[in-house]
């Protein structure tokens, strides 16, 4: 009689199925895993970056097959100042990899028996690879870029004062482009040394810089103090003439002392004096003068004019810029003639022709006097002097004292020395060649009627010519 399969029967046999496909999984995981070892062996991890670059599951060869396109097609981008941008290639360099077995060891550092824990993360390698390049060829590819071309270089310029119409004012720094080439140099080196692809010039400092901006305080300070100067002009009144010291003249004085203040040359204003006054001094030059009968003659000698006195001048003018006030002033003098005019003879003198012997006296233009007189012995030497004089001073009953002699005057006008116009009531007449041998020693004896009115018109200063 058969037996019935009991429920014992029916769970032994499920259990035999189930165990089968357990041993089937867990086979195909031994399976997969013993192939995941060999695989990645061989090959990087799934995941894989190499300097950025996809290494996942390649092998050591394709990595540097890869590699070797990167550095064949490498170009490094230069960004130049205004927004122009250049580059250098890497066959401008012959650059080539070289195979150092940094990718090898990068590869032995993975233990591919641990391949399965490569899913939890993402494996991220920095490496520099090994290459070789030609620092000839890479320096002239630097020569030859657009930056360095003479035509395309403007170099960088200083901040400075500048000239207008109304003073100084700071004129800006130019930047320009001009790049220091032993910086750029050392910098693209660098850069292709870390396998940079980019390089900012104006970033690295590689651009040659002015020394002084707009902005120096230093350069401000010298704009405000060099206005205060210039903002004054300085008049010197020569009655029918000026000569004004503005800015035109006064910015050629402004120097910098060791602080960095703006001073004046005084040695600059003096120079300018003296050529200011050799251009107005008249004491002891030579003039043209019309005579009473209508001759142009050259007079020369005598003491008589203006003579600027260059030390005080020069100081009075010093002080005047400083003050920061515009003002007319006359110089300082030495010796003062009658009249500023150009004309400094004016139409208020004394007149004496020793040929003619005669005098003439000048008013405000109008003849008071014409009248003969006697001048120095001329035989004994005693020649008055000619010449151009002014009147000392004026002196009523004098008594002129010399060798030999003692002669008392009513009107006694001295022009030089102990020579001057007086009246003669002891002579009989006047004129005439009584002076050859009967003349005075030196000065001009004239008829005591015309001498008092000289007398009462004429006063210290008025100019003598004497011819």
């Amino acid at each position: 009689m058969k037996k019935k399969k009991g429920k014992k029967g029916k769970y032994t046999k499920a259990k035999k199925i189930v165990l089968g496909i357990l041993i089937g999984y867990i086979a195909l995981m031994v399976l997969g895993y013993i192939a995941g070892v060999v695989y990645f062996t061989k090959h990087f991890y799934l995941g894989s970056q190499i300097n950025g670059m996809n290494a996942s599951g390649k092998s050591v060869e394709d990595v540097e097959d890869n590699i070797v396109d990167e550095i064949a097609s490498y170009t490094l981008h230069l960004k130049e100042r205004d927004g122009k941008t250049e580059s250098i290639v890497a066959s401008q360099m012959n650059m080539q990899y070289v195979d150092d077995g940094k990718i090898q060891e990068l590869k032995d550092k993975q233990n591919p028996f641990l391949w399965f824990l490569s899913f939890a993360h993402q494996n991220d390698y920095d490496m520099s690879a090994t290459t070789t390049y030609d620092k000839d060829m890479l320096y002239s590819a630097i020569d030859a870029l657009d930056a360095f071309q003479e035509a395309n270089i403007t170099q960088p310029a200083d901040a400075y004062l500048g000239d207008t119409d109304t003073g100084y004012e700071i004129v800006p720094e130019v930047m320009g482009n001009a790049l220091d080439k032993d910086k750029v140099k050392e910098q693209i080196l660098k850069a292709i040394d870390e396998g940079k692809t980019e390089l900012d010039l104006e970033a690295e400092e590689c651009y040659l810089k002015p020394t002084v901006y707009s902005t120096d305080e230093n350069l401000i300070k010298q704009r405000d103090q060099s206005n205060v100067f210039l903002g004054v002009t300085v008049t010197f009144d020569f009655s029918d003439r000026q000569e004004a010291v503005n800015k035109d003249v006064i910015k050629n004085w402004l120097t910098t002392d060791e602080n960095g203040d703006v001073v004046l040359d005084e040695e600059k204003a003096k120079e300018y004096v003296v050529e200011m006054a050799k251009k107005y001094d008249t004491f002891g030059y030579p003039r043209q003068f019309v005579t009473s009968t209508g001759e142009t003659i050259t007079v020369s000698g005598g003491d008589y004019g203006w003579l600027i006195a260059r030390n005080d001048t020069t100081t009075k003018l010093v002080e005047a810029i400083k003050s920061g006030q515009s003002q007319t002033m006359e110089p300082e003098y030495t010796y003062r003639g009658y009249v500023r005019d150009t004309n400094d003879i004016g139409n208020t003198y004394v007149e004496i022709s020793l040929q003619a012997q005669h005098m003439w006296f000048y008013k405000d233009g109008q003849l008071l006097v014409s009248t003969d007189v006697v001048t120095g012995n001329h035989n004994q030497g005693w020649d008055t002097h000619t010449g151009i004089y002014g009147i000392m001073y004026k002196e009523r009953n004098a008594t002129l004292v010399g060798e030999n002699y003692s002669s008392p005057v009513q009107y006694w006008m001295p022009f030089y020395a102990n020579t001057g116009i007086h009246d003669a009531d002891w002579r009989e007449s006047f004129g005439g060649s009584e002076y050859i041998n009967n003349g005075s020693h030196g000065c001009v004896n004239t008829p005591p009627a015309n001498a008092e009115k000289i007398y009462n018109n004429i006063e210290k200063g008025v100019p003598v010519v004497v011819y």
